[in-house]
Parts: structure tokens; sequence; C-alpha cells
């Protein structure tokens, strides 16, 4: 009998510490919303557009092997648009390859929370993944700018790529452009001007950025280059995506 009393009470113990455990590490866990647009037109050409996938995938997975809990929103709700050139094989990289395969995040795509329903206190970053879609929807959207305001204003990282810095544009913090003073870079003009779409896109982000007052930079055109000040991280194109993740990494890790 003592000897299962003994038993009983270990059991007990163990069962307790685990959930203890258990308990301790879910607090430990990050969460950062990624906010993906909801437009799929270039402009009037009749081609389409949304979302570049390496600039989704690539953060994505960089953060979700890390143990960072991930919940996608577009300002519709439902499947975001891919733009069809991101999804050519001449654009694969070894984690486009791996979202192709992921029937997880491809679920996950088919059902994004609405914009309107989430809650900045729910997380402890967003991200904004880049594409030429952004530039009409997100742009504009009330509910995108009053999310980047609140996570900027409660002390949170605020990471954007390649043309998702032009979501900035219209986001104010005190009565001030939030990039007014900061280092920024994202998409270039002599970048939008190779890919031919200078006179296609609603405005050029690198003039938009500079005309709110930002201090933009750019590396090598179509080289990794990304810029921090304080919450607000920034990088130039597709392949900048992974070195954005890696600096909000640090941020979030750098919190208790």
């Amino acid at each position: 009998m003592k000897k299962f009393t003994v038993l009983t009470i270990l059991a007990l113990t163990v069962s307790c510490f685990m959930a203890t455990a258990q308990k301790q590490n879910n607090k430990k866990m990050k969460k950062v919303l990624f906010v993906v647009t909801s437009h799929d037109q270039l402009g009037n050409t009749g081609e389409k557009t949304g979302f570049w996938t390496e600039e989704l995938a690539a953060p994505y997975y960089a953060l979700l092997d890390q143990g960072v809990i991930i919940d996608i929103a577009t300002p519709k709700g439902g499947q975001p648009p891919i733009d069809p050139k991101s999804a050519d094989p001449s654009s694969a990289t070894e984690d486009t390859k791996r979202f192709d395969a992921d029937t997880v995040l491809l679920e996950k795509l088919k059902n994004t929370k609405k914009l309107a329903d989430v809650n900045q206190a729910d997380y402890d970053a967003v991200f904004y993944p880049g594409g030429h879609g952004p530039l009409w929807d997100l742009v504009e959207d009330k509910n995108s700018i009053t999310l980047i305001e609140s996570f900027y204003s409660h002390k949170k990282p605020v990471a954007f790529v390649c043309h998702a810095p032009a979501v900035l544009k219209n986001v104010k913090v005190n009565g001030q452009f939030l990039v007014k003073g900061k280092k920024v870079t994202g998409f270039a003009n002599t970048e939008e001007e190779a890919v031919g779409l200078s006179k296609i896109v609603p405005f050029l982000l690198e003039d938009a950025l500079k005309a709110n007052g930002a201090v933009y930079s750019k590396g090598a055109d179509w080289n990794p280059y990304a810029v921090e000040d304080g919450l607000l991280i920034t990088g130039q194109n597709p392949a900048s995506s992974k070195l954005v993740a890696e600096k909000l990494l640090v941020q979030l890790n750098s919190k208790k």
C-alpha cells in the first residue's frame, strides 16, 4: 500500500512538473501576424498580381523553424492571390519548393483571417510580405494602417519586405509619418524600372518613402539588403526576405 502511495505521489508530481513546464514554454513562444494582400489585378494591364511567394515563404519558415507561431490575415480573408510570376520555376528557391509541398501552410492560406478581425494584442510582431498587390489595397486599407500604428505604439516590431514598405505611406504615429527620420529601404526605382512596371504601379515606393521624410537607402539591385531602425525593419527585394526575418527574430528573442 505504501509503495502504491509513493508511486502515485511520484506520478502526480511528475505530471504537475510537466504541466508547469509546458505552460512556461507556451508563455515563451512568440506569435507573429503575417498580413498579405488580397489584390490580384496589375493596374489596367489585364495581368494578375498578388503576393510574391518567396517573400512569404522565406520569412515564414525562418520564423516557424525557431518555434514562432504564425497567423495570416488579409483584407478580404480567405485565399490571397499569388503573383503568377513568383510561382514560375525560374523564381524557385528552396523555401518556395517547401512552400509548394506544404499542405499545412497551403490550407492556412485558404483560410486567412480577415484583417478587420485581428487584434495586435494577440501578437508580438507583424510582418508584411510584398509583391505588387499591396500597392493597391493595403496602402489605403484603414484596418492595416490602424494595425501598424497600434503595433508600433505598443513597442512591438513591424517588418516589411520589397513592395510591402509601401503600406507605410499613410501610417502616422503622434501626427507624424512613421517613417519620418527613419532609416528604411524597399523596392528601388531602378528595380521597378528593370521589371518594366514604373509606369504601371500607382506610385514608386522609393519616392513615396522619401516624400514622407524617410532616410531611404538601398543595396545593389536584387541583392539582399535590410535596414533596421528601432522597431522598424525593412528589406529591399525578394532576396532580402530571410534577412528581414532574421532581424525580426533577434528582436523577438530579446523580449521576455
